[in-house]
């Protein structure tokens, strides 16, 4: 019996560097798992569609599939966009069975990535010594999102025993350049932001442009492809084909 195919499941955006880096990501995930038919895919903005990726899957042979929806944090998208592909998919195909797995979601682990790209910004930019640091998302109407991130900001200040304050791209303050003035109203001048975006595009540029002009001295690269972002997806594969094995 083949293994479930898997669906790495993206957002989308117009900015062609945000596809190319999921391509990237979904490449790592191949790499270490040369067994398993993977596909990329996007909910809106970006080729190919989910709904073509299923069909594409279904005309192969397939009739599982598991789906890992690579969002952060668990709003609107994840609650209601990628349900309601799924329900649109599964209508389309009868006898298809497609799980979609939790999102890729904050894991303590990409605290790592983080550092990694954070390490790059700085050496780029020749600062050795920091006084704060702002990790910025997107931000979301939801304030339990909000909340995850930051949480994962207070861990990574714990970590590096420096204040760090999260700040969001849209729907929630602060914002990027609001977080990074407030440091230096209290006499901060060093201050980093971390770019926690999972890949290039609008809102990371709006808020590395924000955080700049207020007087931030570095602004780290989002995530990207990494190792421990390709690990996650196969983890979070692995529950959700031991979830369509029937009882």
């Amino acid at each position: 019996m083949a293994a479930p195919a898997l669906v790495a499941l993206a957002h989308g955006s117009r900015d062609p560097r945000s596809a190319a880096t999921i391509t990237a990501l979904v490449d790592e995930v191949r790499a270490m798992r040369p067994d398993l038919r993977i596909e990329q895919a996007f909910l809106e903005l970006s080729r190919p569609s989910f709904a073509t990726v299923v069909d594409r899957l279904v005309r192969a042979g397939h009739d599982e599939i598991v789906v890992v929806p690579l969002l952060l944090t668990e709003a609107y998208h994840a609650k209601v966009d990628v349900p309601g592909a799924i329900a649109a998919a599964t209508a389309r195909h009868e006898g298809l069975k497609i799980r979609a797995t939790s999102i890729l979601g904050l894991e303590p682990c990409f605290l790592e990535v983080l550092d990694v790209r954070m390490r790059e910004a700085l050496k780029a930019a020749r600062v050795r010594e920091l006084d704060a640091l702002v990790l910025a998302a997107a931000g979301s109407s939801d304030p339990l999102a909000n909340q995850a991130v930051a949480r994962l900001a207070r861990v990574w200040g714990q970590r590096h025993k420096l204040p760090v304050t999260a700040a969001f791209a849209s729907a929630a303050p602060p914002a990027a350049g609001e977080a990074v003035r407030q440091f230096r109203a209290e006499g901060r001048r060093n201050i980093a932001v971390a770019s926690l975006f999972l890949a290039p595009g609008f809102l990371p540029d709006r808020a590395a442009e924000l955080a700049t002009e207020a007087g931030a001295i570095a602004v780290s690269d989002p995530l990207g492809a990494h190792p421990e972002l390709a690990r996650t997806i196969l983890a979070r594969y692995a529950v959700g084909a031991v979830e369509l094995v029937p009882v």
